[in-house]
């Protein structure tokens, strides 16, 4: 057994598996168009729309290159994949104090916004 895969490095290499194999099911299914993968159940709740709703599409969206569509259906999510990858590669940056409240506030307002039914915050609703 090569050296690489060990008790230390299994955890990783599986959630990299993981997220290759959730990736190839989200570029083959789109999940506006199949019953694969469930509605948001807060949407159902309450017809809001949460900062997630949109996510899966828009992922869909971006890994057949329609940046345009992706971020109509999520603005959030294409507009933060930049500071994830940031997040990955300087994880150092997420134990920073401000980091995890900063987020959560842009989510509760995005959250928040996105519901509201007047121009320009009716554009952040999935569409």
């Amino acid at each position: 057994m090569p050296t690489w895969i060990g008790r230390k490095n299994f955890p990783v290499i599986l959630g990299c598996f993981l997220v290759v194999a959730a990736g190839f099911v989200l570029f083959l299914f789109n999940p506006a168009d199949t019953v694969l993968f469930p509605p948001c159940p807060f949407h159902w709740a309450t017809g809001l729309y949460c900062p997630g709703c949109g996510a899966l599409r828009a992922v869909h969206l971006l890994l057949h290159g329609r940046l345009i569509a992706a971020f109509n259906m999520n603005p959030l999510l294409v507009l933060s994949l930049p500071f994830l990858a940031a997040l990955l590669l300087r994880p150092r940056w997420a134990y920073l104090t401000w980091v995890p409240w900063f987020a959560a506030a842009v989510l509760v307002a995005f959250g928040i916004l996105r519901n509201l039914p007047v121009w320009p915050f009716d554009l952040m609703a999935p569409h």
